[in-house]
């Protein structure tokens, strides 16, 4: 495996966290529609908690959602 590919582990983490938002999302949804998996409003819900832990010296950034460097 080379630098540039995620471990298996980071990967659970990664689907962990994004399957977390989706239950999260559809649990306080007030409406009778439903709420389609979309990665652009989960990523959006996901930096929000992530910033949350991160500010408060939870974890670091990748420890939250493990990311290859851009």
């Amino acid at each position: 495996m080379s630098d540039l590919e995620l471990t298996q582990t980071q990967i659970e983490r990664q689907d962990l966290v994004n399957n977390a938002v989706f239950e999260l999302l559809q649990m306080v949804n007030p409406t009778d529609k439903e709420v389609n998996w979309d990665i652009e409003v989960i990523g959006g819900v996901r930096d929000v908690v992530a910033e949350y832990f991160t500010s408060h010296g939870f974890c670091s950034e990748q420890d939250f959602y493990p990311a290859l460097p851009e």
